[in-house]
């Protein structure tokens, strides 16, 4: 969603140069910033007030010097995008009494069912909590049954009754979390295809009933300006306590994101970053920030690595490395890491994004990046035998040729994993030599060294070798 905002703020702080910030050049950075945010389709009232306060803060840099201006004009940008967004991320008010209740609302299309499958499965897995979905939305042709194949999905509970008042039936629903020693209750009301009086009188009648503990307006992203028009009424009815972005992943321009909390003072909880279940992400303004400023996120970058990365065939791994023992199976392993990774990010050239200073790499460079290659390179692998994947110096042409018509590839994709394994191999050794990679030992080792060091002895390693710098 924040693509082609990050791409131009990108180009605006490499425009500064490096010579000293001046009103001129303050002038042209403040339009073009001015102009980005407009092209984004931010509100204009929320456009005015962000630049003068950048305007504002800027003007008092012109007296630093030594600080190229970009790096200056940077930091105001970005403290005054972290405050537009939020701030500080909002946390959410557990009850320590019962259940908490979620009450999520919303038009019809949002996304609302799935995203509510979406936060069941996110609070189980991240927060260790024990989800109840309760099925509300009694008009919708198939919304219960949507919601109970959802709840299948994510291994979650639904509770659903055919007919009845949806204020009922989540009373009911709440009843039975407490009987059934659930923590957490997820509603999912009604839509409608426009706001009308009959909705709202809905929603306050299922509010009054259950007391919700947090009311999150569920909001498409790509719907602009109309959307922030929407949240500004469902918290006039319902005093709404937060909203969650649905479908970033599309073309839209960020514009609600921008605007929601500026204009009806309400936090951005969750966004949904893609179709799958487990693609909705927290909302943290400093890291959403970094990301429209060609910061990257590699806070994001490495939790997203914990969830598919094993922390004991990782110390495996390394240990594998640093004995020169590291063969093709080891990276087909690593191989599928990636890719499970890459995954939950949008593909590789999504994960690359989240690196410092890839937010201005071409479409072209990105559309390039997909996870055939290394789907391909796991394929052939796969086609080698035992000893060939152990030793890779023995697959000479014949060999390769017969890889390549086992995976299904071709001898140059067999060629291009051969080089890159190569490659990696080399740089492990470079690391290696400098002492880094030993230091990384040291700290992995610290909870169990004396065992891990005694092992390693019986096992004839020569210490030495892991830390040539003691």
């Amino acid at each position: 969603m924040f693509d082609s905002l990050a791409q131009r703020f990108t180009r605006l702080f490499a425009g500064l140069g490096r010579s000293k910030l001046t009103p001129a050049n303050i002038e042209d950075g403040v339009r073009e910033v001015r102009t980005a945010l407009l092209e984004a389709d931010v509100g204009l009232d929320v456009v005015r007030g962000f630049v003068e306060r950048v305007k504002e803060k800027a003007v008092g840099l012109t007296r630093l010097d030594g600080v190229a201006p970009a790096d200056q004009f940077v930091k105001v940008v970005h403290d005054e995008l972290v405050a537009l967004l939020g701030g500080e991320e909002t946390r959410i008010r557990w009850n320590d009494r019962g259940p908490t209740v979620f009450m999520m609302v919303g038009l019809q299309g949002t996304g609302k069912t799935t995203t509510c499958g979406k936060l069941a499965l996110h609070l189980r897995r991240k927060e260790g909590k024990k989800p109840l979905l309760v099925a509300a939305d009694v008009k919708r042709p198939a919304a219960i049954e949507q919601l109970k194949v959802i709840g299948r999905q994510v291994d979650v509970p639904v509770y659903a009754e055919e007919g009845g008042r949806p204020e009922k039936i989540c009373a009911r629903g709440v009843a039975k979390a407490i009987e059934t020693g659930r923590d957490v209750v997820i509603l999912d009301t009604a839509g409608r295809l426009h706001i009308d009086a009959e909705l709202m009188d809905e929603l306050e009648d299922v509010k009054g009933k259950t007391n919700p503990h947090e009311i999150w307006l569920v909001v498409d992203a790509q719907v602009g300006q109309d959307a922030v028009a929407s949240a500004r009424e469902f918290d006039r009815r319902l005093a709404v306590t937060g909203v969650v972005l649905s479908k970033t992943d599309g073309d839209a321009r960020a514009g609600a994101a921008l605007s929601i909390r500026e204009v009806t003072g309400k936090p951005i909880r969750y966004v949904g970053t893609g179709e799958k279940l487990e693609q909705i992400e927290p909302f943290v303004p400093k890291r959403v920030a970094g990301r429209i400023l060609g910061m990257g996120d590699v806070v994001g970058l490495v939790e997203k690595a914990q969830e598919v990365v094993d922390e004991a065939s990782a110390r495996e791994t390394a240990e594998k490395m640093f004995r020169d023992a590291w063969t093709l199976d080891d990276f087909r392993l690593q191989l599928r890491q990636v890719r499970e990774m890459s995954s939950k990010l949008g593909g590789l050239g999504g994960m690359l994004k989240h690196m410092p200073g890839m937010a201005d790499l071409p479409e072209e460079v990105t559309g390039r990046m997909d996870d055939g290659q290394l789907v391909r390179w796991e394929a052939a692998i796969e086609s080698m035998t035992p000893k060939e994947r152990t030793d890779p110096v023995v697959l000479d042409g014949q060999r390769r040729a017969r890889v390549a018509r086992g995976s299904g590839t071709s001898v140059a994709s067999v060629n291009e994993l051969l080089k890159a394994f190569k490659l990696m191999r080399k740089q492990v050794k470079e690391l290696k030599s400098k002492g880094i990679l030993g230091r990384l030992a040291g700290r992995r080792m610290d909870k169990q060294k004396l065992k891990q060091i005694e092992d390693l002895k019986r096992r004839g390693i020569d210490l030495r070798n892991w830390f040539p710098e003691s």
